[in-house]
């Protein structure tokens, strides 16, 4: 390395070839080295070279740089190098700068390197590619070197960062770097990146990068962070300057809300450095870039309303009442509240209502009007607080009809221990300082703009002169100051006292007729503004004649006529004699020719260099620009056309009441129209609800039919099963076996009985239950309740029938056992009367006629005990009868009730017609009401009518349940 020691030591005989053959020979190093460390160690010293060297570096090892950036990836050293000596060529930071010849010269060889590394698209691909590399060595190079790209050629590598696949997503992971010299300085990139490209800017939005930065922030420790803060928020306001997309989207995700804490200086301030009064400054700006007049009315507003309800207006306003904060962040604070109150009620209310921490208190408009007054306060300080004003009286009518009425007699605090807002900008108005004359007036004409009412309100105001003279008019007194032009000696400018005069009796008068009469009824105003508008003047003095052609075109406009001497012809024959037309036209025109006319023009904020400037406002501008036109065309008017505009006026209002008319009517008619329609939702809810009544009235008709059919089915089988008891089976002898049998049948007999009288106490008593809690049927709720109660009649009555039919065979086993027993005594006296056989021994006879009688008397006290067991069983039958005489008689009660209820069904259903014929009639209204909304054009659907029910089937009930008493 002798050429490096030969390049560093600075020899003398011909520096530049002999650098330029070092650089040379590096390159061709860097080119066609095969090792890694020969190559690494070349680009080593084209770096050390570069920032001395830069146009001999970049003429020769550009390419070859490019080269290694793209083949030896592997090896992070050798990348890092090659990236730093790009930068130390592109970049123009480290350059000694000692004339502006070298400056501009150095400015432009960076705009050219950088343009031939852009020139190929794959090279910035590459850089964005090589970021993604965690190391050190490598990102943080990279970083540097696209940063100054952008900042060399900003659009040209944006355009191309844009197209490159997740250019910008590559870039937004530099802010997630632990190591903060990446992120600090990806910060730095990003700003460069955004900086007037709209696409970026919502690129960057969406990839979080909103809570990113307000993290970053809120970890330096917002406001009393150091210049890492100030970076996020240059950043923030790249991104939501001009963005209405990013705007939302910043309202949307909740970040207004964390705005808050920025502001919480408090009282007790541990000093204000440097940084902090930047870095505040910088987000009270990112809080009027969210509020700016500017921005669509309806975004202004929702940030607006967002800001009161986190409780930043109240922080801001906190700071706008503390003591010990710096002019400069007082000014941006005054003004920061003033675009978030301005138009916005809800602010507005809440500003009025914010008091200054004095003794007593005093509510902060009046503090703040003490300042605009005062002559002693910073100039920047006075429009920021006249901005405030005006704010504050934008679209607020309450808070406009609150100041006029502190200059009104009958709010006056007579005891003078109060100052109003009124009492300080009449102070100003007539004060020795053209300023506070300026800003008074222009501060009075807002509280009247778009308020004709307030106009009429103020014309009351009297003002006390001097001892001893009555009081005059608030607007004689103004055209008193205004005749006295430069005779009273006030500081500041000559004309700016009269500038704002005629500009607050212009707001005053446009669009008040009383108040132009009040104005002309002073017989020394019109030769006043005549003779300043004949005279030929110098060049400040044109601008007063344009207004006072422009106070004097706004009398002849707005000119009821009600002054005969002043009437509109006779104001125009007297322009006409004393000025001419044309000559009053052009100084009408003069007005808005004026160089700081359109500067006034462009923002609502005063926004001034100096005092001089301070002489339009901007809701002034609107005014010429409204009435400039119409004041020339009522100059050329004649009195026949003059009579036609008056009919034509006429006609206009007769028509416009005509149309008010017809809107109050129309508005009535949608009101009918609301009420008509939530009627009938309301029948259609009625007639959904009877729909349902009928459905579930016609589903119980049908459950008690089936009941009834069931029942009369079971009392047929039972009529079937009382038959005669007289059929019975032939015994074939007598068995002991048999007569064992029977026995056993008696005795299942009886346990069977006594299970039968156990249910049926079961059942006795359930129907006592159900007797002692049946309600009595009237109504449809009362017959759906008894529905439940048929179906556990029905149940006892399936029940009974099952008891009558055991009953049935027990009757007809006893039956059978009686016909056995017959039998039996047949057969014993059959045998007892038969005769002897022939050939028998009378020994044999003998023993058998005693077998006989043993077992007849055997069989007859078996009979005895038979014909015991058969009576007592027939008592007990006739027991089992009389219960279920008893059940019968109850099932006939419950039928009784069942027909009762029937008979109120069929009641109901009556009733339930009566519905449908009133429901008809109710439909055929609503057929009418809705050929009405056919007629004003709503959609109206078809309703289906209701079908009454079908009376046939209560007739056939009818009869049924005479034919079940029938049966019963």
């Amino acid at each position: 390395m002798n050429f490096l020691r030969g390049v560093m030591g600075g020899q003398s005989a011909g520096p530049q070839h002999t650098e330029a053959e070092t650089i040379q020979k590096l390159c061709d190093r860097v080119a066609s080295s095969t090792l890694l460390d020969d190559r690494r160690n070349a680009v080593r010293a084209l770096k050390s070279l570069s920032k001395k060297y830069r146009l001999e570096v970049g003429i020769q090892a550009m390419e070859h740089l490019i080269h290694v950036l793209q083949t030896d990836r592997s090896d992070s050293e050798i990348i890092g190098y090659a990236l730093d000596t790009l930068y130390n060529i592109i970049s123009n930071d480290e350059e000694e700068e000692v004339e502006e010849n070298s400056t501009r010269q150095s400015e432009d060889l960076g705009s050219q390197f950088t343009e031939i590394f852009i020139k190929q698209q794959e090279n910035v691909t590459l850089l964005l590619s090589l970021l993604e590399e965690f190391d050190f060595h490598v990102r943080w190079p990279g970083v540097k070197l696209l940063t100054s790209l952008l900042k060399q050629l900003g659009p040209q590598v944006q355009q191309i960062i844009l197209v490159s696949p997740m250019g910008v997503s590559r870039l937004m992971d530099l802010l997630a770097d632990s190591r903060e010299v990446i992120r600090n300085d990806g910060v730095l990139l990003l700003q460069a990146l955004t900086r007037s490209n709209g696409a970026i800017q919502k690129i960057v939005a969406f990839e979080n990068a909103f809570e990113r930065l307000l993290d970053i922030i809120t970890e330096e420790g917002n406001s009393d962070g150091g210049i890492v803060v100030e970076d996020c928020l240059i950043l923030l306001q790249n991104l939501l300057k001009n963005n209405n997309s990013n705007q939302n989207f910043f309202k949307e995700g909740s970040y207004i809300q964390r705005m808050k804490p920025w502001f919480e200086v408090g009282d007790e301030n541990s000093g204000w450095s440097a940084q902090k009064v930047t870095n505040l400054h910088l987000m009270l700006q990112l809080v009027r870039v969210l509020v700016s007049p500017n921005n669509p009315p309806g975004a202004t507003s929702s940030c607006q309303k967002a800001m009161f309800q986190c409780g930043l207006l109240q922080q801001l306003c906190t700071i706008l009442m503390a003591t010990g904060v710096p002019a400069d962040i007082l000014t941006e604070t005054i003004n920061t509240v003033s675009e978030v109150i301005r138009g916005c009620q809800v602010n507005q209310d809440y500003f009025a209502s914010v008091n200054a921490p004095s003794n007593p208190p005093r509510p902060a408009i009046v503090v703040l009007l003490m300042s605009m007054v005062n002559e002693r306060q910073p100039f920047v300080l006075r429009c920021a607080v006249l901005y405030c004003f005006q704010c504050f009286l934008y679209k607020n009518q309450k808070g406009q009809g609150e100041i006029v009425s502190t200059l009104l007699p009958s709010t006056i605090d007579a005891t003078g221990n109060t100052v109003s807002a009124g009492q300080l900008l009449c102070g100003g108005l007539f004060s020795t300082d053209s300023l506070s004359n300026w800003c008074a007036a222009v501060a009075l004409a807002h509280a009247l703009q778009e308020n004709a009412t307030q106009k009429e309100q103020l014309l009351r105001v009297q003002l006390a002169t001097s001892i001893g003279n009555p009081p005059v008019s608030l607007l004689q007194q103004c055209t008193n100051i205004l005749s006295q032009g430069d005779k009273i000696n006030r500081r500041g400018s000559k004309i700016q006292t009269r500038v704002g005069l005629l500009m607050l009796l212009c707001t005053w008068l446009s669009n008040c007729p009383i108040a132009v009469t009040h104005f002309l009824h002073n017989s020394a105003n019109v030769p006043f503004l005549t003779g300043q508008i004949a005279e030929n003047l110098g060049e400040e003095e044109q601008l007063v004649q344009g207004l006072c052609a422009l106070l004097l075109g706004i009398s002849i406009y707005f000119n009821d006529n009600s002054l005969e001497t002043y009437m509109k012809e006779k104001l125009k024959q007297l322009i006409e004699k004393r000025i001419g037309k044309e000559n009053f036209i052009e100084k009408l025109g003069f007005i808005s020719k004026h160089e700081l006319y359109s500067r006034a023009s462009q923002k609502p904020q005063p926004n001034f260099p100096s005092p001089e400037y301070m002489i339009f406002d901007h809701e002034f501008t609107k005014l010429v620009k409204e009435l400039e036109g119409v004041i020339t065309k009522a100059i050329y008017k004649s009195s026949e056309e003059d009579k036609k505009e008056e009919e034509v006026k006429k006609t206009l209002e007769q028509h416009d009441s005509i149309v008010t008319h017809y809107k109050n009517m129309i508005r009535e008619q949608d009101l009918q129209l609301e009420e008509l329609k939530q009627q009938i939702s309301t029948l259609k809810c009625q007639n959904e609800q009877l729909q349902t009544a009928v459905t579930q009235q016609v589903s119980q008709i049908q459950q008690h039919k089936d009941q009834y059919n069931l029942l009369k089915v079971q009392l047929g089988k039972d009529s079937q099963h009382q038959g005669p008891y007289t059929d019975g089976a032939q015994m074939n002898g007598v068995q002991p076996e048999e007569i064992s049998r029977l026995r056993e049948e008696i005795e299942e007999l009886k346990s069977n009985r006594e299970l039968l009288q156990s249910q049926l106490a079961e059942k006795d008593s359930l129907i006592e239950n159900l007797k002692s809690s049946q309600p009595s049927p009237g109504t449809n709720e009362q017959s759906s309740a008894t529905a439940g109660d048929s179906e556990q009649i029905a149940e006892l009555k399936q029940e009974l029938a099952t008891l009558k039919s055991q009953l049935n065979s027990q009757s007809v086993e006893i039956t059978k056992l009686q016909t056995e027993k017959q039998e039996l005594l047949q057969k014993t006296e059959a045998f007892a009367k038969s005769a002897p056989v022939p050939g028998e021994s009378e020994t044999v006879i003998a023993t058998k006629t005693t077998d006989v009688e043993g077992r007849l008397s055997a069989l007859l006290q078996e009979t005895k005990e038979l014909k015991n067991e058969i009576k007592a069983l027939s008592e007990e039958r006739t027991a089992i009868k009389e219960q279920l005489d008893s059940s019968n008689s109850t099932i006939a009660i419950l039928q009784n009730e069942k027909n009762k209820l029937e008979v109120d069904i069929t009641d109901s259903k009556k009733e339930q017609d009566d519905l449908l014929v009133l429901l008809a009639d109710q439909d055929q209204k609503i057929f009418s009401l809705k050929n009405k909304l056919k007629e004003l054009g709503h959609p109206v659907e078809e309703e289906d009518e209701l079908e009454s029910g079908d009376q046939d089937d209560e007739d056939d009930e009818d009869e049924d349940d005479g034919k079940e008493q029938g049966h019963i």
